[in-house]
């Protein structure tokens, strides 16, 4: 008798092809729709999204509001801010612009000046919107610095690999980073597609695993899931997982010692991304001095390894 199955969050309704559930950069393949404005938080989205886009966004935002306070000066009449006079409207205007960027920025070097209430007005109200954007700016800044997060590598494939007597399914990870990542612990989760009255149903079910967690990630770290009689990959094969969309999503949580945090991060493996028949490579040496040297661009290495007898022992041939 099957194992009874469990819905971890993501839903045993199948309702078509879906790409995958767990994307290989850790997020999940969900898009909301139907949110009000009030469900919209800038910070957290400023947060997360990548360097080249948060700098792409600041650039604009700073370039966008200087050229509404420099459309704003302009409407009060050029002649009323001191010291941007040019040969035409148009060097005259990014004069202004220029002097927008000063004031917003509180720099004030005094080549260029306001003159008369509505400009004098105009750039308080800008001087004191710079001092609440660049303060924003900052926090978003350090924000990002200091939000702990793991920079955990993980082999680009799964391998159906050696193991003892028998075989088992194989990922391999590696801290990227300098920090010390401590008491690291590993769940493996394998969704798949099966008929349940006829009807397709996505299923969830734990993967036992011969070792969950590790004191230490100071090198790396071979996640193994022995396919035995009480596995449910014993007896398939690369065409069953195939069929049954099999993909196995990895989770990882530990102890980040620079931060004094709990980190986490996520990957997974289509069945397509599965090699049949191969062992991990070596990714680290001693080198002369005795020390270990971590090669972490080596985590995906492979090589073949001859497991047909084990295979067929275990029904995946």
């Amino acid at each position: 008798m099957d194992k009874p199955t469990f819905d971890p969050g993501l839903t045993q309704q199948y309702t078509g092809a879906l790409k995958r559930v767990l994307n290989t950069d850790g997020k999940f393949n969900a898009r909301r729709t139907g949110g009000t404005w009030r469900d919209t938080n800038p910070y957290l989205f400023l947060i997360s999204i990548s360097w080249p886009a948060f700098i792409g966004i600041v650039a604009v935002a700073y370039v966008v509001l200087n050229l509404i306070f420099a459309g704003l000066y302009t409407a009060v009449g050029m002649e009323n801010i001191k010291g941007t006079e040019a040969p035409t409207a148009a060097w005259r205007f990014l004069n202004i612009f220029f002097f927008s960027a000063h004031t917003l920025s509180t720099v004030g070097y005094g080549n260029m000046w306001p003159s008369g209430a509505p400009a004098n007005s105009i750039a308080a109200l800008e001087a004191l919107v710079g001092l609440m954007v660049f303060a924003i700016a900052t926090g978003l800044l350090f924000g990002r610095f200091s939000r702990p997060s793991a920079r955990v590598g993980f082999s680009k494939r799964a391998l159906v690999a050696p193991y003892i007597d028998a075989v088992s399914l194989q990922c391999r990870v590696v801290n990227r980073r300098s920090n010390n990542l401590i008491n690291l612990e590993a769940r493996v989760l394998l969704m798949t597609v099966e008929l349940v009255d006829n009807r397709p149903q996505r299923r969830f079910t734990p993967l036992e695993l011969e070792r969950s967690q590790v004191w230490f990630l100071a090198l790396t770290w071979t996640i193994v899931h022995p396919i035995d009689e009480k596995s449910p990959l014993y007896g398939k094969t690369a065409a069953d997982l195939e069929r049954l969309q099999a993909e196995f999503m990895i989770l990882l949580s530990g102890f980040d010692d620079t931060f004094s945090q709990t980190v986490h991060t996520r990957y997974s493996y289509r069945y397509d991304e599965i090699v049949w028949g191969a062992k991990f490579a070596p990714a680290f040496e001693i080198d002369e001095e005795g020390e270990l040297v971590i090669e972490v661009d080596r985590v995906s290495a492979i090589q073949p390894a001859p497991v047909a007898e084990a295979m067929e022992k275990a029904g995946l041939t």
